[in-house]
């Protein structure tokens, strides 16, 4: 299945992007923005390169898991063509808004509750054509997952938040939708969530076909994913409750809908070892068997000094620091040796510094 576009619509946004390069002019680039609260802002003398009108599905072909969209192409819109044909984006990103893009989606490198167990944005990332910083249009990677030609390059634009190029659109590997789903709820301590959690994903022989986990409120919800045959076994196995709606619970924790998000304190996405000691506070919630772990805290706190291994990012910045810049920086600070190598990147791919310029780090 084909849809072919204008093509001209590539060549009028390398236009402006070549524009700004003559015009020294910085550009913010942006499409549905459902994730403009992600990073920090841009500089107010940033003129916006909107690509939300840069849509259509370029390729698809179900028989070979293959998609291949333009970056303005809504995420909604995908999906629903996929699940026409039996299939998803394995990755289950989250939207945060109807207007979502796949470009920001890749932009953003955000995965949802099944990444821990099918893998992240990144893994699926096959091909990528993008404008560089000069205005040139330049294709990386391929169509399929043994083209290893530049598809390292096309992995970079993957979490970038557009501080690379503009990327004009992406190439993917999409994965069959289980036979069947369903969700078990455990009453679990705090004190061996993580142990039970671990227990669940690695070390049961043969493993349960777990495809999300979520610790909150002293309860475990566990998603199992595959042949009717496999979840049936595993719930046997496993005991709990069922969960009705669970559809809707897995989708409102994706979309930040759930409960514990309803705070307007600062939100922290703790990235660390999933088998790494639960030592947080009780305004906690945690994913991806021990993965991923949401914390939500006062203003004044830099939750990076109470955390021994892992990175931290300041995701939602509570409804106070909205107002004045804050002095934490969103991200989790990088080493001299890895911001050499973001620096080098950034040179390579934008050496103007026209794009998306301190979204990520400040001074780069």
């Amino acid at each position: 299945m084909k849809q072919i576009p204008d093509r001209d619509a590539s060549h009028d946004l390398a236009g402006a992007v070549e524009q700004a390069c003559r015009a020294e002019r910085a550009l913010n680039i942006a499409a549905g923005r459902t994730k403009d609260f992600l990073g920090n802002r841009p500089d107010v003398d940033c003129q916006l390169l909107d690509i939300s009108g840069h849509t259509g599905i370029l390729q698809y072909d179900p028989s070979e898991l293959i998609l291949r969209a333009r970056a303005g192409t809504r995420l909604a819109e995908i999906e629903e063509l996929l699940a026409d044909h039996g299939q998803m984006l394995p990755f289950e990103p989250p939207h945060f808004g109807p207007a979502a893009t796949l470009g920001g989606c890749v932009a953003a490198g955000l995965s949802g509750p099944r990444r821990a167990y099918t893998g992240a944005v990144r893994d699926f990332v096959l091909g990528v054509t993008i404008i560089n910083g000069n205005g040139e249009i330049l294709s990386f990677g391929g169509q399929v997952m043994k083209n290893v030609a530049g598809y390292d390059v096309s992995r970079l634009m993957v979490g970038s938040m557009g501080t690379l190029a503009v990327i004009l659109d992406v190439s993917l590997k999409v994965l069959p939708l289980p036979q069947l789903e369903k969700t078990r709820v455990l009453e679990c301590g705090s004190e061996n969530a993580i142990e039970t959690m671990c227990a669940l994903c690695g070390s049961c022989r043969p493993p349960y076909p777990v495809s999300a986990t979520c610790y909150y409120g002293e309860q475990l919800y566990v998603r199992l994913s595959s042949t009717e045959n496999a979840v049936q076994t595993a719930i046997e196995k496993i005991g709990g409750e069922g969960l009705e709606h669970d559809q809707r619970f897995w989708q409102e924790v994706r979309e930040q809908r759930h409960a514990f998000f309803e705070s307007s304190m600062n939100f922290w996405r703790l990235s660390m070892p999933p088998a790494t000691p639960y030592r947080l506070s009780a305004g906690s919630l945690i994913e991806w068997g021990g993965a991923q772990r949401w914390l939500k805290s006062d203003a004044a706190v830099d939750v990076r000094t109470q955390i021994e291994v892992g990175h931290a990012t300041l995701f939602r910045r509570s409804s106070d620091a909205q107002d004045h810049a804050s002095s934490q920086q969103i991200f989790h600070p990088l080493s001299a040796e890895l911001m050499q190598i973001h620096r080098r990147l950034k040179q390579s791919f934008d050496p103007h510094g026209l794009f998306n310029k301190g979204r990520m780090f400040r001074d780069l």
